[in-house]
């Protein structure tokens, strides 16, 4: 059986227990807009929409879950994602009855800190049933942040994440 995981941060010397987990509440384009464009833009605690002329930008709250060897608790991300209008509005229609066979394609839409930039890495965002936020996959392509998804990340690595993300190292 696998052990919970736990760390003595080497910043405070605080003893962190359980995963680590960080979410944003609200993709990084919403916090670049102005009081007027955000005046018109729409952000729930699950979805935003952002209007501009061409039409709409449409994103979603996901969780990504990067497995910590050794641990039973994966590394937790709350991060955003770009949709389709199409794919936007499908996750809306069955976000309370999805079809475990959907997935979306979308473009990941936060800064995470430690990894190098993470904007606009291929994603696939798949729903969970029980009106749950969706579950994000990551396209394997050599970023730091996919491989973590893809392989995992060692108790020494999810330590320093964590602390880069507490104290903003």
């Amino acid at each position: 059986m696998a052990a919970l995981f736990a760390f003595r941060c080497s910043c405070c010397g605080t003893i962190h227990e359980g995963a680590p987990s960080f979410g944003y509440d609200s993709p990084i384009y919403y916090t670049e807009l102005s009081a007027e464009e955000r005046a018109v833009a729409t952000l729930t605690a699950d979805t935003c929409v952002i209007p501009h002329q061409e039409g709409a930008d449409r994103f979603v709250r996901t969780v990504l879950e990067v497995p910590i060897h050794g641990s039973e608790e994966p590394f937790l991300w709350g991060v955003w994602v770009s949709l389709s209008e199409a794919s936007f509005q499908r996750c809306l229609d069955t976000w309370q009855a999805p079809d475990p066979s959907d997935a979306w394609f979308g473009w990941f839409s936060n800064r995470l800190p430690w990894y190098p930039n993470t904007l606009n890495l291929k994603t696939r965002v798949r729903p969970r049933n029980g009106g749950l936020r969706p579950y994000l996959e990551l396209e394997r392509n050599g970023h730091p942040l996919a491989e973590h998804w893809h392989g995992g990340l060692t108790p020494a690595c999810a330590q320093e994440i964590a602390e880069h993300a507490l104290h903003k190292k």
